[in-house]
């Protein structure tokens, strides 16, 4: 198939790369905000449920959006400044690559509580949780 001409030149694979790059780093950052956010909230003893919603009431933007930018969609360069600017973080802070960030408390608390039954347990009862958490991994 020909690219058409009246829309301008056919993007480079160069090109497609870095769209795809950048929509995925301001997607793993904004999940990263997501975590800080509700981490905090816990923190001060807000139940977990709903706290989508409250997210996306911080920064703006409706529960559908927000469910949307976690799976699919791409956030665009106002979005990004918006979310940046709601979060506290200076402009461009989503479109910077970062390393992954440590373990945080709670995956930290799973997995010594984790490791606590590992050690607790025979070859068979390892067998079982070993099963037990590959399960839950494909659900």
């Amino acid at each position: 198939m020909r690219w058409p001409a009246t829309i301008g030149p056919a993007p480079t694979t160069g090109d497609l790369r870095s769209v795809s790059d950048s929509t995925v780093i301001r997607r793993r950052n904004v999940l990263s905000l997501f975590q800080y956010f509700a981490e905090g909230a816990v923190a001060v003893g807000v139940a977990p449920k709903g706290l989508e919603q409250a997210f996306a009431g911080h920064v703006e933007i409706s529960p559908s959006m927000w469910s949307q930018i976690k799976s699919s969609r791409p956030i665009g360069d106002k979005l990004a400044r918006q979310i940046e600017q709601h979060c506290g973080k200076a402009a461009g802070w989503l479109d910077e690559e970062r390393e992954a960030a440590g373990l945080t408390p709670g995956e930290q608390q799973f997995l010594a509580l984790a490791l606590q039954a590992w050690r607790a347990t025979n070859s068979d009862g390892r067998k079982a949780l070993r099963a037990q958490m590959k399960q839950l991994a494909q659900a």
